[in-house]
């Protein structure tokens, strides 16, 4: 059976003609190739004053289904989404939250359009999104930094890693402040999304294997590998994964979907210190307050669950 199909504006002219040259309904509807109850039930629907007219009809039969489309995502919703993204929010989180608290399927890429829409109509919103700039695609052979001495490729890391079945297996990265004057150590465990930072006066291998040391010696429990890209602050990476007794890997040059959970938290870092951002005015209450709007920075992974709660028998501040 030939699926239903609504008539479209061509049709209408025709049915027009057909009657006005006295066809019968029946008649017009084997000419046009549809039901006859179809005929019947468009002249009755959409006939004024003056009898049918093909514009009218078109008219008619657009505002029912005007009438009838409900917007998919209530008003009520998007109040709740604009609530969120002041807050600094990104669109996953924000979806993730909606989701889980309210059972209201917002995507991601609904957000997104949301928020371009009011962008385009004057608003502000996107202002709040934490990547406000298009990504640049490279191009030619990559010019890779010279190798640091004792590296364990990504390749060697256990499988177990990629599953997120355990706590333990940390990312790790730098994001530097302006003019390349001092740094943000950042560290992310993969599973619990637990997120720790530490400010570094100069990026120097030294600084930083201090700083993740600090950072994880009250968590050695819950530290078996060790990732970060190929930066040369990571050169005493040996060092680092003695006194921590954990095994450290490289991600491989210009990947950095390899450690997407860390890249990823560096994003939210930077809506805080954008990359123009002074930090040598960056106070440690405020690197406190980063740390503590990362930590508590619901993921849609976690189902929104506070991911200190996997370390709450620690007592202590973790910085």
């Amino acid at each position: 059976m030939r699926g239903y199909t609504q008539l479209t504006q061509e049709q209408r002219y025709q049915i027009y003609i057909l009657m006005k040259a006295q066809h019968t309904q029946s008649e017009v509807a084997e000419l046009l190739g549809v039901n006859k109850s179809t005929i019947s039930r468009e002249l009755r629907r959409n006939s004024g004053l003056r009898g049918y007219r093909p514009q009218q009809a078109q008219r008619f039969c657009l505002h029912r289904r005007e009438q009838k489309a409900s917007p998919r995502i209530e008003p009520k919703t998007w109040v709740r989404v604009e609530r969120l993204l002041h807050e600094e929010w990104s669109p996953e989180q924000i979806s993730g939250r909606l989701q889980s608290e309210y059972g209201l399927c917002v995507s991601i890429e609904w957000i997104y359009q949301h928020v371009l829409a009011d962008k385009q109509s004057g608003g502000c919103l996107y202002k709040y999104l934490r990547c406000q700039k298009q990504r640049k695609k490279r191009y030619g052979v990559y010019s890779y930094r010279g190798q640091i001495p004792g590296q364990v490729s990504i390749e060697q890391r256990p499988a177990i890693v990629d599953k997120r079945s355990r706590y333990g297996d940390w990312e790790l990265d730098t994001v530097i402040g302006k003019n390349h004057q001092q740094a943000l150590v950042t560290l992310v465990e993969r599973k619990s999304r637990l997120a720790l930072i530490a400010k570094v006066i100069r990026k120097t291998a030294e600084n930083v294997s201090d700083a993740i040391v600090r950072l994880l010696s009250t968590l050695k429990p819950w530290v078996h590998t060790l990732t970060s890209d190929n930066g040369r602050e990571f050169a005493r990476h040996i060092d680092i994964a003695k006194a921590l007794n954990a095994q450290f890997y490289f991600a491989h040059p210009y990947a950095s979907w390899e450690r997407g959970l860390n890249e990823n938290t560096n994003g939210l870092i930077r809506q805080y210190f954008p990359k123009k951002h002074d930090f040598t005015t960056i106070t440690e209450r405020q690197v406190e307050h980063v740390m503590d709007n990362t930590i508590t920075a619901p993921e849609n992974a976690l189902a929104l669950k506070h991911p200190m709660r996997y370390f709450s028998g620690l007592g202590q501040r973790l910085h």
